[in-house]
């Protein structure tokens, strides 16, 4: 299927690895003029070349910038062309109890998960509406609902991230611009291998047995009973930035296995 998005501009918040890189490379599959994004110059620069192993003729480019930093992001948007799709991805978690949580804990946490995708979407959504076409979509989480005892501050800017996309979708009405927020369960990212991968030395497992036992002990709610790779969540991510996706708009989509229950 033809996406529609060759020649599109689409800056990735948080792509040097995970979700966001593998975003990255659809975007680059579909022929767009993709911007990534990373904390540092040195984990663009290598993002970028392993992106240009895959497609060396394809339009990369990278812009370092720290959430957590207005002043970074100021120079951030100052350096990005007119864009048409934003993809609010970066995020930060930390595992820490309610009661050790400190209040610079709770502001790192709202600056990088919820400010970034606001102050972005401040900046392009008026010259989206403007030329009458745009799409942005926020990445949030199963958290958000199900809310882990020891990610409490992690699942509120989560659940944050959906009334704040769904006020903007409001601000769209009879536009060809659409704001919506992908919802992903578990998924394989790298920090996901990483936390199986200590976990079975630690328990002296195999990974597919601690997986198994993270799905039957933990996420018991979810109907893959497995953790959705990557490209799974990517996929689904880029169909929704695309011009076929048109009449989606305001939406929670849901790419959680079923682990948030419910019939919406």
């Amino acid at each position: 299927m033809d996406l529609q998005l060759s020649n599109k501009t689409v800056f990735i918040s948080g792509s040097t690895s995970g979700i966001g890189f593998c975003v990255a490379k659809i975007f680059l599959q579909e022929k767009a003029i993709v911007y990534i994004n990373g904390r540092t110059e040195q984990s663009v620069t290598k993002a970028i070349e392993r992106l240009q192993i895959n497609f060396p003729n394809g339009n990369i480019n990278g812009i370092a910038a720290d959430f957590s930093d207005v002043e970074s992001i100021e120079r951030l948007i100052q350096q990005l062309p007119t864009i048409d799709i934003l993809i609010n991805n970066v995020g930060i978690y930390a595992a820490k109890s309610f009661f050790d949580t400190t209040d610079e804990d709770w502001s790192h946490h709202m600056d990088v998960n919820v400010m970034s995708g606001v102050r972005l979407s401040r900046h392009f959504l008026p010259k989206m509406l403007a030329k009458n076409w745009g799409r942005i979509l926020f990445v949030s989480s199963e958290c958000a609902t199900l809310v882990p005892a020891d990610l409490i501050a992690y699942s509120t800017t989560k659940a944050a991230i959906l009334a704040v996309s769904r006020g903007l979708a409001q601000l769209t009405k009879g536009t060809g611009v659409i704001v919506n927020t992908v919802i992903p369960g578990s998924t394989k990212t790298e920090g996901a291998e990483e936390f199986l991968s200590n976990l079975a030395k630690k328990e002296n497992k195999t990974i597919p047995q601690v997986e198994a036992d993270f799905f039957k002990e933990i996420r018991t709610s979810s109907l893959l009973q497995r953790f959705a790779s990557v490209e799974e969540i990517a996929n689904t991510i880029v169909y929704f930035s695309s011009p076929i996706a048109a009449a989606t708009n305001g939406a929670a989509i849901k790419l959680d296995g079923g682990s948030m229950g419910g019939i919406l």
